[in-house]
């Protein structure tokens, strides 16, 4: 009698990102079978036999409760008698049916299946596994295994709705050889009624988390085993295998982009790079099934999850919070009462489970660097080698001319509603690494990837995979969003002026203020890696150039380019060192130098402005006009100097400046323009280990910090974590005098050993971005503690 079940063939999934649950924690409705008590009308014999054969149904026997028979002859009147058939016995029973008593998934982290699938470091107890590559599993059955009679294949399951024809339900068969690239299972050994099998997984499989269920048949029936969520299988991308797009040859890199869970993400200036450490945390014990939640919560079908192309892009559009209920919601407003600080946050594990936990509800707040880094940590923790990149003096163009457009009045100030185009002082993305088979070739590698929401592409705020190789040479026509990346590391900055009948005329361009230094975390070491070369041709060579005229051919303002024109007096803003310190004043040097032979007069406009670190305008500092006599052939240098009572109650979390200067030669009209942005530089965090470090053992560390600021800080507040020492945590310290020195003792008890990472940060109104990392190496408990 077929178990009978309810068709799910009814249920879609409209839109976009629709209301869609994987509803793996438990049997949905449609799945459950109806009672079959329900299809037999009467207690009879037949009642009995059914009993016996199919006790799923009519619970009696607990030797085959893990067991659901699917297919068993029905009696008729052919057998004899009344259409009773005789009731075999237990024993008999077994003769008859082939049922499945166990399954051992061999899912030890220590095991060959997850040490040979690089899935051992990830915190959890089911069998985790990459794909394009074969794992071992043991079967035990009701009696010995008969190839010759019996036969036998597992089912795998993922998503709301799995269809064999898009790759979401898969029934692996049982061959007498792998040939692989496909499903497949091989039986290499078998003792007595326990067999061993090779399963094979292609290439191209759909990842995500697959329920499991084996599948048993001969001639007198059929069995099916129940499902336990134990035994879900976990499928990720596989940059170890050559076959997979996201395939890397590397095996530093791989264990660099793959493998690292604590990385390095750099902000401030071009002229005064910062560092601070993160925690990506990727096999933090629940951070695989938050990200898959997460790509659940997008509402994309899980038929599309095989291609990392597709996984980035949702990726990408559910990390941030508009149009989505993402991750993450941006505030870029200073005022962060309702949640937490962006520059609080120092790793991705804490955001992550307070998204899950709170089903989806966007967790409050987030900037670019935090975007990044919990982007890296997804990608990462699904298999795709993944890094977090940053961009100093990023442009973000805002009407797709690839250009970066000042526009300013007849006395050269700038006119602020227009200037809607910005240079951030720094921008951090990603790259994720894959092959791109749907583009041109040499487009493959490196992918940006950009989850801060600034503009929306095909409706949605997501950015990317583009090609790096396409945004080197200009090739923005090709897909996702390179135009957009192209723009960030690559467009010329022109300058407008407005003439008397409304028009605007080109005055200046600059061809080399925006994407510089580039930089990621380098392979095997937490030094900074320069990779704007994979971005960009060298400034002002031919190739750059030409890739720039190539990628604004295809903009809004095309024809924005003119012949340059002669230029004897030129402009550059300075600083000595790494620059000021917050709570002194700041000094800059202006250089201005006349190439020709003859005077000139310069009359000098400068502004100060306080700036996000998104290149969005807060308030003017000081303004100050002056006239300048340059000799011929002299290079005079102007100090600068803004003083700390001037911007002590103006900054915002990044301490971020820029200096606006422009100008005009009076002999020949020449106009001068350049922006420059500076930091202030913050103090660290100093953490000192108390003592020896030892797995299952209480330790201490020392925590210091000296306010550089004349002023009191206000409500003080320390954040911990470190990925195998102790879970965040937040001291609420309290207030911090002028130029006070502090120190906090904290303990914790390690759970991991090897060197691991403690990092700590500060916040406070008065003072922000102030962190702190010490390695701290962790050994294993001796036997004679024990």
């Amino acid at each position: 009698m077929p178990a009978e079940r309810r068709s799910i063939r009814g249920r879609s999934a409209v839109g976009r990102f629709p209301s869609v649950t994987l509803g793996f924690g438990e049997d949905t409705e449609e799945e459950k079978e109806e009672p079959k008590e329900n299809n037999v009308k009467k207690r009879n014999a037949c009642q009995e036999w059914l009993r016996k054969v199919c006790p799923c149904c009519c619970p009696k026997h607990d030797d085959v409760t893990d067991t659901e028979v699917t297919g068993v002859d029905e009696p008729s009147k052919e057998d004899g008698g009344n259409g009773e058939k005789p009731v075999p016995g237990d024993k008999e029973l077994d003769e008859v049916l082939l049922k499945v008593k166990s399954i051992d998934l061999l899912k030890s982290k220590s095991g060959a299946n997850r040490t040979e699938h690089h899935t051992h470091l990830y915190q959890s107890d089911n069998l985790i596994i990459r794909r394009g590559q074969s794992f071992e599993m043991w079967i035990t059955l009701s009696r010995p295994f008969n190839p010759t009679s019996d036969e036998l294949h597992l089912d795998l399951k993922t998503g709301p709705l799995a269809v064999v024809a898009k790759g979401t339900h898969v029934i692996i068969p049982l061959v007498a050889k792998l040939e692989g690239d496909r499903w497949e299972a091989t039986v290499v050994k078998q003792e007595d009624k326990k067999i061993k099998l090779l399963v094979n997984s292609p290439p191209t499989a759909v990842i995500g988390r697959y329920q499991l269920t084996v599948e048993t048949n001969n001639q007198n029936g059929s069995a099916s085993s129940t499902h336990d969520p134990a035994n879900d299988i976990y499928i990720l991308f596989n940059p170890w295998c050559q076959d997979d797009i996201v395939y890397m040859d590397s095996e530093d890199e791989r264990q660099e982009y793959i493998l690292n869970d604590t990385g390095r993400i750099y902000y401030g200036t071009k002229d005064q790079i910062g560092a601070r450490t993160w925690n990506y945390g990727q096999f933090n014990d629940g951070i695989l099934a938050v990200c898959l939640f997460v790509m659940e919560k997008s509402g994309t079908s899980p038929s599309g999850w095989g291609d990392p192309i597709n996984v980035v892009r949702i990726i990408s559009a559910m990390v941030n919070s508009p149009d989505d209920q993402g991750v993450l919601e941006g505030n870029w407003s200073g005022d962060y009462s309702n949640g937490t600080s962006p520059t609080v946050w120092s790793g991705s594990v804490e955001i992550l489970k307070e998204y899950h936990k709170k089903n989806g509800t966007p967790v409050k707040y987030g900037q670019c660097w935090v975007f990044a880094g919990v982007v890296t940590t997804v990608l990462r923790c699904l298999g795709v080698p993944t890094r977090t990149v940053t961009n100093f003096s990023s442009a973000h163009d805002t009407d797709v001319s690839l250009t970066t457009d000042v526009y300013l009045d007849e006395n050269l100030e700038p006119i602020e509603y227009l200037n809607v185009d910005s240079i951030w002082n720094f921008h951090v993305w990603n790259d994720c690494w894959m092959a791109r088979e749907d583009l041109p070739p040499g487009n493959g590698g490196w992918q940006a990837v950009d989850a801060t929401p600034q503009e929306t592409s095909q409706g949605t705020y997501c950015c990317g995979p583009a090609s790096l190789a396409a945004v080197r040479y200009g090739q923005v026509f090709l897909k996702h969003d390179t135009s957009f990346v192209f723009a960030e590391v690559n467009s010329d900055k022109i300058y407008w002026q407005k003439n008397a009948d409304g028009t605007f005329s080109q005055i200046y361009s600059e061809k080399k203020i925006v994407g510089v230094s580039i930089s990621t975390k380098a392979v095997g070491s937490d030094e900074r890696s320069d990779i704007t070369h994979l971005y960009k041709h060298p400034e002002g060579s031919d190739e750059e150039r030409i890739a720039v005229e190539t990628a604004c051919s295809y903009g809004s303002k095309a024809k924005a380019y003119s012949s340059p024109t002669a230029e004897d007096v030129s402009l550059e803003v300075t600083l000595d060192g790494e620059g000021p310190k917050m709570g002194k004043d700041a000094e800059l040097m202006i250089t201005l130098k006349n190439s020709s032979s003859q005077q000139r007069s310069v009359s000098l406009h400068s502004q100060v402005s306080v700036m996000y670190y998104t290149g969005v305008h807060k308030a003017t500092v000081r303004t100050d006009t002056t006239d300048i006599e340059v000799l011929p052939n002299e290079e005079k240098i102007l100090e600068w100097t803004l003083e700390y009572k001037d911007y002590k109650d103006k900054l915002m979390d990044q301490a971020a400046l820029m200096l606006t200067v422009s100008g005009r030669v009076k002999e020949t009209q020449q106009i001068l323009a350049t922006q420059f942005s500076f930091r202030l530089r913050t103090p660290d965090l100093i953490i000192k280990p108390l003592g020896k470090a030892v797995v299952g053992e209480k330790m201490s560390v020392e925590i210091s910090f000296t306010n550089p600021l004349p002023q009191v800080l206000k409500a003080v507040v320390f954040h911990v974590e470190g990925l195998g020492l102790l879970t965040a945590r937040k001291i609420n310290y309290g207030d911090i005098g002028s130029h006070a020195s502090v120190s906090l003792t904290e303990q914790f008890i390690p759970t991991l050993s090897g060197t691991r990472k403690l990092l700590a940060s500060l916040d406070c109104k008065q003072l922000t971005q102030v962190h702190g990392v010490s390695d701290i190496t962790v050994e294993e408990k001796s036997n004679a503690s024990l």
